[in-house]
């Protein structure tokens, strides 16, 4: 057995799941514009906004699903959503994080300011 047969590589054919309902609820953002965004921004090949028919982007509501036959990172998903949040300056309240029910499920919540201030008074 060779050294790296034993090593795991990338998932091969995975769906991730970027959960909004949230702060589209709020009206905070528009999850057409982070499809959009997102669609410029995934890089296929080292090339951006070329994704080809290895990914594909989907939108339902208020949720995008990215389906891929080849390598995808999860983490990269996460790190395009930050970007696209910071740009839309309401990073500094919403956080991307995964869901406790599906792994596979990113989701924007906002951030707990109420514990926050409760905990520094003690």
């Amino acid at each position: 057995m060779s050294r790296t047969a034993g090593l795991k590589g990338k998932k091969k054919g995975v769906t991730f799941t970027i959960d909004c309902s949230k702060p589209v609820e709020d009206k905070i953002m528009d999850i057409a514009s982070l499809e959009k965004f997102l669609q410029e921004r995934i890089k296929v090949g080292g090339k951006a906004g070329a994704l080809g028919e290895t990914v594909a982007l989907t939108r339902e509501k208020s949720k995008i699903t990215v389906t891929s036959d080849g390598d995808f990172s999860k983490r990269y998903l996460k790190y395009l959503t930050k970007k696209y949040l910071k740009k839309h300056n309401v990073r500094d309240w919403l956080r991307v994080i995964a869901s406790n029910k599906d792994r596979t499920v990113y989701e924007l919540r906002y951030f707990n300011i109420a514990e926050n201030e409760g905990e520094e008074e003690d």
